[in-house]
């Protein structure tokens, strides 16, 4: 899953550091732990600096969602994006290297996004802000499908993203929380995706085209 893209200038160094203690109290506490005094004390604060930053719950949480993309946009950098030119293994590879990060090393955040989906589902005007800071990954995954040669790089888009998101809830807090899989697994699985979804594309164009051949024949 590529990252995706942040949708707001960078916080202050103070606001960036609440917000990554929010994360990590949400992933360790669950959202009950969240609170404006819980993150001055783990932040190591005075009290009422997270009180400052984002008086009201939600504007913690918005606070938060924010950051989480941003982190989400360092996990792959620009280098390491595919071309357009160079095909589904690149593609399934980057695809891979950025499932591998977000289980091993960003495990804490995956956990914590998880928790904030969930809140969102209940929280309509959290919905919003959580769909408009997720909309440049959305944008993103279309955009690499079409490259890829996908006839319907939206529907596709979402299944690349389900699929991630579903191995990613299995290795992090699902039945196989305790084995992640490894790059070279992860690489293999996203290609065999990405060819069953990309060859049936490429069977329907040709099967487009034979139909404009004999319609002019």
């Amino acid at each position: 899953m590529p990252p995706e893209k942040p949708s707001a200038a960078a916080p202050s160094p103070r606001t960036a550091l609440i917000a990554d203690t929010a994360l990590a109290l949400i992933a360790e506490r669950g959202m009950r732990g969240l609170t404006h005094r819980a993150v001055d004390e783990a932040a190591g604060l005075p009290p009422g600096s997270t009180s400052n930053r984002a008086r009201t719950r939600l504007a913690l949480l918005e606070l938060t969602v924010r950051q989480l993309a941003r982190r989400d946009a360092e996990v792959l950098t620009p280098a390491e994006f595919p071309g357009p030119a160079e095909g589904i293994d690149a593609l399934a590879d980057a695809i891979a290297t950025v499932l591998h990060r977000l289980m091993v090393r960003r495990r804490e955040h995956t956990v914590a996004r998880f928790e904030l989906a969930l809140e969102a589902s209940r929280r309509p005007e959290l919905r919003a802000i959580y769909d408009t800071a997720g909309q440049g990954f959305r944008d993103l995954m279309a955009e690499l499908m079409a490259a890829a040669g996908s006839a319907e790089p939206q529907r596709h888009a979402l299944s690349l993203g389900a699929w991630s998101d579903g191995v990613l809830f299995t290795c992090t807090a699902g039945p196989y929380h305790d084995r992640a899989p490894t790059r070279g697994e992860l690489r293999e699985s996203v290609g065999e995706l990405l060819r069953g979804m990309l060859a049936g594309s490429a069977g329907e164009a040709k099967t487009a085209g034979d139909r404009g051949v004999r319609a002019g024949g």
